[in-house]
């Protein structure tokens, strides 16, 4: 029988080295892989044993860089592209692959000297879960054409994590089970005379065209259930099913194309869904006279130049202002908790990217602390970063507050941004744009370039009072940007 034991954890991989006399790649318990092997000269129809062979198995793995971000594990992952292919010779440190994970791609290094015997999960492969083995290594060149028709079976897998109890049946809706005591037609008991139905029982009967007025609740105080509704269709005649689906490519004779969700883009719609449904929203906005700023602007980049340094941006500013508005009013650097509201000391902006791959939100740590000069290029490394799609876990975790800017690049004039939790405000930053305004003197007038700015704020932490104090402070320090640099 196989010897099964697990070596080192790297960063990377967990590899299962497993030393096979009579029974060639053969896990405890599977029966079914020496048939596999009859046919590539590891086994006679005898079943006799063979001289041994050295493989690993590759494996994704919860305990290692790939799936764990500071505690926070994510269930599976995509394989990107894989820098080996079969028959390479493979050394410690190598990269084997890259995965794609929730908010970056990151390599798989390879644990052990050897030869890479079979890919077992290929490039593009998804939802691959922790566990699970994507490849196989051998220690000798001659063993890799034994595995070149290997095909896993469901046994050939490592075992993922068993759920706390497997034997418990899957709990029922509770809106579809009405109570013992509630087993008898009532009418519905609200003060009001409101009619309270599940949700699951108002789809069912918007699907059927029934109204629940006609119906009798069976469930808990009266409430209409699921149950419900398929009585009373069953009673007239109705057949009970799910509402058919109108198939859009034949009736619309649409052309489209079906594009798969990547990994940042399941984990970006699940968190702004999360936001705009948990968090209660208010917008505060205020028009910002940018004339000064751009001149100061102007003249710390012909400092930059001077020297060598990167140029400036106005997005660098507006990062350095709002570091200082949440110091000046720190009320709006907290995060709601069902306990208590934590106020944190750190000022960390994150600061939104947009990539082909989606959107990113790298964070700026202590810009409040740090010089125009270091945000720029702390700014534009990560940005790199993000387009190259190398973000780090620490590239991004960790913010305080978040500034998205859809003016300077794409000339947006307004527009109202979805806080990222467990934040509780965000920035949009429009574009500037050139107004006339009023003189000193009768038909006088002077031309001056104002920014539109929009505060969203998470009204369980931040009164209206507090954000508008903060941003009053923000419009401070850019018609002011002088007092930014005491």
């Amino acid at each position: 029988m196989a010897e099964v034991y697990r070596s080192s954890v790297s960063k990377s991989a967990v590899v299962r080295k497993i030393s096979v006399s009579s029974q060639l790649g053969l896990r405890p318990g599977d029966k079914h892989v020496i048939s596999k092997f009859t046919n590539v000269g590891c086994f006679g129809s005898s079943n006799r044993a063979m001289s041994p062979t050295m493989i690993s198995f590759v494996e994704m793995h919860k305990g290692n860089a790939l799936w764990t971000a500071k505690k926070k594990l994510a269930p599976s992952g995509n394989i990107a592209r894989w820098l080996k292919k079969e028959g390479d010779k493979v050394s410690p440190g190598e990269v084997l692959c890259e995965v794609e994970t929730d908010k970056a791609t990151v390599e798989m290094e390879c644990m052990e000297e050897g030869y890479l015997a079979k890919i077992i999960r290929g490039e593009g492969s998804s939802g691959i879960k922790v566990n699970e083995v994507i490849a196989i290594t051998v220690e000798d060149e001659e063993d890799i054409a034994k595995f070149k028709d290997y095909t896993p079976s469901t046994g050939d897998a490592a075992p993922a994590p068993k759920p706390p109890s497997a034997s418990t049946p899957p709990e029922k809706e509770v809106a579809e089970v009405p109570e013992p005591k509630a087993s008898k037609p009532s009418e519905p008991s609200s003060a009001d005379d409101r009619i309270f139905a599940s949700p699951l029982a108002k789809k069912l009967a918007e699907d059927h065209n029934v109204s629940i007025s006609n119906i009798k609740g069976t469930g808990p105080d009266g409430r209409i259930v699921k149950a419900d509704i398929e009585d009373y269709l069953a009673s007239r005649g109705k057949e009970v099913s799910q509402a058919p689906k109108v198939d859009t490519t034949t009736s619309a004779g649409l052309d489209y194309t079906d594009i798969p969700h990547s990994q940042i883009r399941k984990v970006t719609a699940s968190r702004l869904l999360q936001s705009k449904q948990t968090i209660p929203h208010y917008y505060l906005t205020v028009d910002t006279c940018v004339d000064k700023l751009m001149e100061l602007r102007s003249q710390l980049n012909l400092l930059q130049e001077a020297s060598g340094g990167k140029r400036i941006s106005v997005n660098d500013l507006v990062i350095k202002a709002a570091a200082l508005a949440l110091k000046k009013v720190p009320q709006c650097n907290s995060s709601w908790t069902n306990d208590y509201i934590r106020q944190y000391s750190n000022v960390n902006i994150n600061v939104a990217v947009q990539t082909d791959n989606g959107l990113y939100v790298p964070v700026i740590r202590d810009a409040d602390k740090k010089g125009l000069s270091t945000i720029s290029d702390e700014v534009k490394n990560v940005a790199q970063k993000a387009k190259s799609n190398s973000l780090k876990p620490e590239d991004y975790e960790g913010g305080t507050f978040t500034v998205s800017n859809l003016g300077g690049p794409f000339g947006i004039k307004q527009f109202c941004a979805i806080i990222n939790p467990p934040q509780s405000g965000i920035l949009a930053v429009g574009s500037a744009e050139k107004r006339a305004i009023p003189g000193t003197g009768t038909d006088q007038y002077k031309f001056a370039s104002f920014m539109s700015v929009t505060l969203s704020c998470d009204h369980r932490v931040i009164d209206g009072a507090i954000g508008a104090e903060w941003l009053k402070a923000f419009k401070g320090y850019i018609e002011n940007p002088e007092s930014m640099l005491l």
